[in-house]
């Protein structure tokens, strides 16, 4: 079975949600307000991925990190950051159990699954 992660309230995890749902690809689903993240899990995360590709630079909590911290980022304090403040990753992460998949855009989550 598929995990999907991220937070209930964000707009493409609800997306993701109903296009498995529509699909008929059975998942459960990892909320991490309510859930938690783990170092082992985000450690899991960065494997598949990458730092890069996980943080979310984009996001409301990424413009609070003050200039220093955006300006010096490396796998570490950005790991870091993450694990503290969620928000940071990328959302959805999609785990199918043999792949991982970071975001989500229709024709992309076809393509994949």
């Amino acid at each position: 079975m598929y995990t999907l992660y991220g937070i209930s309230n964000c707009n493409t995890v609800k997306k993701a949600k109903d296009w498995l749902e529509e699909n008929q690809i059975e998942y459960q689903f990892h909320d991490y307000r309510k859930q938690g993240l783990t170092a082992e899990l985000l450690g899991s995360f960065e494997t598949a991925l990458g730092w890069e590709k996980l943080l979310n630079k984009q996001s409301t909590s990424w413009r609070k990190l003050n200039d220093d911290q955006k300006n010096n980022i490396s796998k570490q304090s950005a790991l870091q950051f993450m694990l503290e403040t969620p928000t940071l990753i990328k959302r959805p992460v999609l785990d199918t159990g043999e792949k991982m998949i970071v975001g989500f855009k229709a024709d992309n989550y076809h393509k994949e699954l």
